[in-house]
């Protein structure tokens, strides 16, 4: 297991951020939240702070391999992440390398809209942001989480700990992911 990244920018959508980091890290995966500036403190669409593990700069000085890498959404964060380039670039080459990407509400339309290969993947998003992974050949689908391929997908702050337990299922198997959810108690 490589572990998992979860990038941060500004406005970022906090239970779809931390529920996947906090639902990861019970499932016994190494995550590491990552601010897409050099500022570690990012601040979420409703104005909490989080510190992320690393900065932008150690991040890309580092070692980048993962099992995945993941896009929360909220708004401006969402469309942050989609305008930061090298962002986009290693979302490309990781996906491209055999590796596996995960975006929730409105990133699986706007970040996940820029990776090659998107066309004939079926995704979910949070409505009326599904339309830029459309035009780019994906097939949206109204469900709360959905699973193709290397891709996962999740429509949005409801769907967060479904959509890290479908990540944790991809990772480290179905059983780790029932034991999980049991210990939620959902």
């Amino acid at each position: 297991m490589k572990g998992v990244y979860v990038f941060l920018a500004d406005g970022f959508e906090d239970i779809e951020a931390l529920a996947t980091v906090d639902v990861l890290r019970r499932g016994g995966v190494d995550v590491t939240t990552v601010s897409v500036t050099d500022d570690l403190v990012v601040t979420s669409s409703h104005g909490i702070p989080v510190c992320a593990d690393i900065a932008a700069a150690e991040f890309l000085d580092g070692e980048s391999e993962a099992d995945f890498l993941v896009f929360p959404g909220g708004m401006p964060g969402t469309k942050n992440l989609a305008a930061t380039p090298w962002l986009i670039e290693l979302m490309n080459a990781h996906y491209a390398a055999g590796g596996s990407v995960a975006a929730i509400c409105a990133a699986p339309g706007f970040v996940l809209s820029q990776l090659d290969g998107i066309a004939g993947t079926r995704f979910t998003a949070f409505e009326g942001c599904q339309g830029p992974s459309v035009e780019a050949g994906g097939i949206y689908v109204p469900e709360g989480v959905v699973r193709d391929g290397r891709v996962i997908t999740g429509r949005g702050a409801g769907w967060a700990i479904p959509f890290g337990l479908e990540i944790l299922a991809a990772i480290q198997g179905p059983e780790k992911a029932a034991a999980v959810k049991a210990g939620l108690m959902l």
